[in-house]
């Protein structure tokens, strides 16, 4: 008697319930507090022997199906997690020193290339020494009644000169791996869309590095040149230039002036994660050709004027183009949004 009394009271409170819960709720929710609420007796006792099976019960308010019971993936919440980031599903969370062994990879990575094509210029030291003193002979048929043959004044100057020219030349070749490696790297903190900018801004930065070290090579380098040739000349000095001292200048200018043609790229960057405004470019722009010849005065050997000029104006169109550019990514953000 107490038993079919319990049951009807289960019976009642689950139809109690059913009348209760709107049908919108999660289906697993009101199965939860019907379940609870017949105390696992009555009609919803024979569910709960039968939790996997087909069968609803009539007299519940909860209309089952068939339901699956697939193993849980442990893995399940984790992927989506990574795919909500837009990240690979296939990457996984990684602590500081996980990190620190990517990076420890990725330097090992970036010395075995710089090593490699050191050695290769090494084992090539002629033809390579022939290719950095082109500013050189330029200057020679230009002035051939001037001594332009480098000497070195120290047994140890020669040890000088082979490490500006390994060092110049391996750092310029080596730069697209350096990239390469340097994208792998922070690729899988990146979600879908910074990937999608990662690939474009490694490949302008390549660019402008290199049309800065060929603007150097080819023009400023021997400019300076000419500029100091002609002071010896005009004053009657005699020309005895070391050769570590001529490789030191190619590879400061070289690798200097590749270097500050990248500040477009950053202008770029920065408008484009909000940190400055195109506006306040085009306010502050008689500032910005006061920083490029002091920028200039700093990177060029020689305190001429002209070489001077010849470095600023090229700073000068870029910061333009970085203008330009950072108001089309703007527009094309604000029309994205």
């Amino acid at each position: 008697m107490r038993k079919s009394r319990s049951r009807a009271e289960a019976s009642s409170q689950c139809h109690s319930v059913s009348r209760i819960m709107p049908w919108s709720l999660d289906r697993r929710a009101r199965r939860a507090k019907c379940e609870s609420a017949a105390l696992f007796s009555g009609p919803c006792a024979r569910f709960a022997r039968r939790e996997r099976g087909i069968a609803p019960c009539r007299q519940t308010c909860i209309p089952l199906r068939p339901v699956s019971t697939p193993t849980p993936d442990p893995d399940f919440y984790e992927q989506e997690t990574l795919a909500s980031a837009g990240a690979h599903p296939r990457e996984k969370p990684m602590g500081f020193l996980d990190h620190l062994e990517e990076l420890r990879g990725t330097l090992i990575k970036c010395a075995v290339v710089f090593a490699v094509i050191v050695g290769v210029i090494a084992y090539f030291m002629r033809d390579f020494a022939f290719i950095l003193n082109y500013p050189l002979e330029q200057i020679r048929a230009e002035y051939p009644q001037l001594k332009t043959e480098l000497v070195t004044n120290s047994p140890m100057g020669i040890f000088s000169v082979v490490l500006s020219i390994c060092i110049t030349g391996g750092f310029i070749l080596s730069l697209p791996f350096f990239l390469f490696f340097l994208g792998q790297f922070i690729a899988p903190a990146l979600t879908r869309r910074e990937l999608r900018v990662l690939l474009p801004t490694a490949f302008a930065a390549f660019l402008l590095f290199l049309g800065g070290a060929a603007f150097s090579y080819f023009l400023l380098v021997p400019s300076t040149i000419r500029v100091a040739f002609e002071l010896n000349e005009l004053l009657g000095y005699q020309v005895l230039w070391t050769a570590d001292k001529y490789y030191s200048m190619l590879m400061w200018l070289v690798l200097g002036v590749g270097a500050s043609f990248e500040f477009p790229l950053l202008i770029v960057l920065a408008s484009y994660i909000g940190l400055v405004q195109v506006a306040t470019l085009k306010k502050y722009r008689r500032h910005a050709i006061v920083v490029f010849f002091i920028v200039a005065a700093i990177v060029t050997p020689t305190p001429d004027p002209f070489t001077q000029t010849i470095f600023a104006v090229p700073l000068i169109i870029l910061y333009e183009l970085a203008i330009w550019v950072s108001a089309f990514v703007t527009r094309h953000k604000r029309a994205a949004a």
